[in-house]
Order: C-alpha cells, then structure tokens, then sequence
C-alpha cells in the first residue's frame, strides 16, 4: 500500500514511457502534485522553472492535482524523433493522459505552453475539460508580429518579458553568448517563425470553455495579439492582467490565479 502524500508535496519527478503508435517510445519528464482535480501545466521556451512555483501555489490553493511535463528536448531531457512539431507534442500529451487515465482535465499553458495548449483541446479528447492560454503564441497576427526572441540577449528578453524585470529569476549563467539550450529546443517545435499561419482558424473548432490571460506590459506578444488570440476562439473570455509581461505566473501569480478562479477554472 502507498503512503499518502501530505498536502502540497511534490512527488518525486519520474519519466513517463509513452507509446502511442510511432516506431518507438517517447519520454516526458514528469512533476507530479497530487491532490484531486486534475492541471496539465504546460512551460514556455523559457523551461519548466518558469512554472515550478505557480503549481506548488495552485496545488495548495485548490487542492488540486498538478501535472507539470518537461517538454522533451527541454531542460537536457530526451526528445523523441517522432516529436516533430507542436502537434506531434500535443498528441503524446493527450497519450500521456490516457496512459494516467485522467478525467475533467483543464490545460493551462503559458507562451509556446499555449500554443500547446491550444493544440491539446482541438483532439476533443473527452478527458480534457477547458483550457486556459496565458500569452500563448502561435498565430499570425496583421501589424503585431511576435518578437524573434533567438538573438536577444538576456537582458533585452527580461525587458521584453516583464513589467518589472527585477522579478525575473536569476539563473544559472551560461556566458549570454546567444540562444539557451530551451530556446533552441523551442525553436524546434515551432520553427523560427514560432507561429503556425493556420491556427487562428483552426482555433475556431474548439468547443470547450476557454480562457485567455494577458499580461498588459508583455513585449514578445502584445495586448492587441492577445486580443486575437481571444477572438479566434468562439465563446472564450480574454482577460488582462495589470503590471504583468509575458510571464504572469512568475511576475504576478496571485492575479493570475485569482484571475483563473475567478472563472472556476
């Protein structure tokens, strides 16, 4: 018999082996904050530390279970040949909930975490229940291009990231000398471009309570890209959040859960 974890505990980090009809398995690294209702907690190109603090905070405050992957190929984790693009990832994902077998399942996916997200809810899989995007990228929006983050250094990507960017984390240094390891292994999903020009109309089809969170102050994708985003998606509710960049789950977490409850979500 196991032993019961403690509220807001993190279970030990363990690989899931998927196999979901390709030539071979797949392997996500896999956070695990069990409680009862269940998060898929989807990271941005900045990693999964980007979301670390706001699932031990949305664990305790809901009293929720919450999944938080590793991107394969993110992190030095091992990515899959199979994972070809954002789709591809999606797809394992919603594997992944299968193999776990989850129910009622809300995705919340912040920056290329929405546009994964977003990809998740188009399988109409019956075990997801609605999603909440949090400055996702991935369409094409006239007169408001997404910023090409690939040559900025760190201290133009914090200006562009934050409202304030003395709440960005430090990490660990690795000279600034061009792109991170997670930003390459972004780049390989979606491609430089990091948008796929058919999106917006295939965010059409969904059919499931979204929810749209912007930062008002974010650089890499602005309010009004935000507001198209929103726009695409039939029935979804757009809200922005004050004093915040693209990273709201680091910069203003409490607003953002409050925000995300607010819509029972």
């Amino acid at each position: 018999m196991s032993t019961p974890i403690p509220a807001g505990i993190l279970r030990p980090t363990r690989t899931e082996t998927l196999h979901v009809g390709t030539p071979g398995p797949i392997e996500i690294t896999l956070e695990d904050r069990d409680r009862s209702r269940p998060y898929l907690l989807l990271h941005g190109g900045g990693g999964v530390a980007t979301m670390t603090g706001f699932a031990d905070l949305l664990a305790e405050r809901t009293h929720s279970r919450v999944l938080l992957p590793i991107h394969p190929g993110f992190g030095g984790t091992p990515k899959a040949t199979e994972l070809t693009g954002v789709a591809a990832l999606a797809a394992a994902y919603v594997a992944m909930l299968e193999q776990l077998d989850l129910m009622d399942v809300t995705v919340v996916g912040n920056s290329f975490g929405g546009w994964l997200a977003a990809e998740i809810a188009l399988h109409e899989s019956p075990r997801v229940s609605g999603a909440v995007i949090i400055d996702g990228i991935g369409i094409e929006v006239p007169g408001h291009p997404l910023t090409d983050v690939s040559g900025l250094s760190r201290a133009e990507l914090l200006a562009h990231s934050y409202h304030d960017p003395r709440k960005a984390p430090v990490p660990p240094s690795n000279g600034d000398t061009g792109p991170s390891p997670d930003v390459r292994a972004l780049i390989g999903y979606t491609g430089p471009a990091m948008s796929d020009p058919a999106l917006a109309e295939r965010l059409g089809e969904l059919d499931l309570p979204v929810h749209v969170l912007w930062g008002e102050s974010d650089r890499i994708a602005d309010a009004e890209y935000g507001k198209a985003y929103a726009a695409a998606i039939h029935g979804s509710t757009f809200t922005v959040l004050p004093r915040t960049g693209h990273l709201p789950q680091i910069e203003t977490p409490e607003e953002l859960l409050g925000a995300m409850l607010d819509l029972g979500q």
